[in-house]
């Protein structure tokens, strides 16, 4: 019996000492985060977060020189090196530089139909019926703005679903992955704002539909959860700010113009530049692990293996 006691107190003993060196390893795992986050905060220019935001200065060597020249895109605007497989059309789909062409496509065909259009609710569906009618190619004009913002809403989402897939979302892109993300949503705006301008029934709806929905936004919608308490009413939330009013009408269709032709074109603008301006300064444009064709592989030369003769034989 005492050389039981002592066996389950010397295995009590030992899971206790267990317990107590696992508590003082947890503890040393934490006071190293500690001092690692500290660190962080002393010196966030240091961070990943930081190097995939802002622009990271070299060494002053003369390789560090070389580098400064070559990563810096108004300098060397094209990678000094391309992974070859980052540019098949199978990989990257193109979308990013089609939504890209469209845009362009967009903003030439708006400015030409600014020329006949009028934010007035009593101008605006007879300017669109003169372009119709009366304008020559007014209607192609008026067509491929109209097709052209489609297509864009498509190609953005394709773009953004490619880089989900491929998981180019991932370090160092993380930063460039979110300005992406809002330029998706600034794309969404611009289809949404250009449907009043038209002023038409479908237009007149769909905005009525779009912006009754803002009431619910959380803590800025009169009927969203916080909004109430914020005070908020129909008379000061968000729907009211994107109307100019409680209902669609003339204050509407300026806002809607004043929006899709200028304020959202020009932050657009600028989120684009930056998205690629982070394309170049992240390593160019993310491709799977680079795949060696067979007459690149070359035969490793190693020492010639030693033939040893059995003795006798001469």
């Amino acid at each position: 019996m005492p050389e039981e006691n002592g066996g389950n107190g010397g295995k009590k003993t030992g899971l206790l000492d267990k317990i107590q060196g696992d508590a003082k390893a947890l503890k040393q795992v934490v006071q190293d985060k500690a001092k690692a986050d500290l660190q962080t905060y002393k010196e966030p220019e240091k961070t990943q977060v930081f190097r995939s935001i802002f622009r990271v200065s070299h060494d002053d060597t003369p390789r560090s020189r070389a580098l400064s020249v070559l990563t810096n895109v108004f300098f060397h605007l094209h990678p000094a090196k391309v992974n070859r497989d980052a540019v098949r059309y199978s990989f990257t789909w193109g979308m990013g530089g089609i939504t890209f062409y469209l845009f362009i496509v967009l903003t030439f065909t708006g400015v030409m139909l600014m020329f006949y259009y009028h934010p007035t609710k009593v101008q605006a569906y007879r300017d669109i019926l003169y372009l119709h009618h009366d304008v020559p190619f007014g209607q192609l004009l008026r067509n491929m703005h109209r097709w052209a913002a489609h297509m864009m809403i498509m190609t953005v989402w394709l773009h953004t679903l490619r880089v989900f897939l491929s998981g180019s979302y991932k370090k160092p892109r993380e930063f460039n992955w979110c300005v992406g993300v809002i330029l998706m949503v600034l794309t969404l705006l611009l289809s949404f704002t250009g449907y009043l301008l038209p002023d038409d029934q479908l237009g007149f709806w769909a905005v009525t539909v779009g912006t009754n929905m803002a009431r619910a936004t959380p803590l800025l919608g009169h009927e969203g959860p916080g909004g109430p308490q914020l005070g908020m009413t129909p008379f000061n939330d968000v729907r009211f700010a994107l109307l100019g009013g409680s209902i669609v009408d003339a204050n509407a269709l300026l806002r809607a113009y004043i929006w899709h032709c200028i304020a959202i074109p020009l932050i657009a603008s600028i989120f684009m530049g930056v998205h690629f301006w982070r394309v170049r300064k992240d390593g160019g444009i993310s491709g799977p692990a680079p795949v060696m064709l067979e007459s690149e592989i070359k035969e490793e030369k190693g020492p010639r293996p030693v033939i040893m003769k059995p003795s006798g034989i001469r």
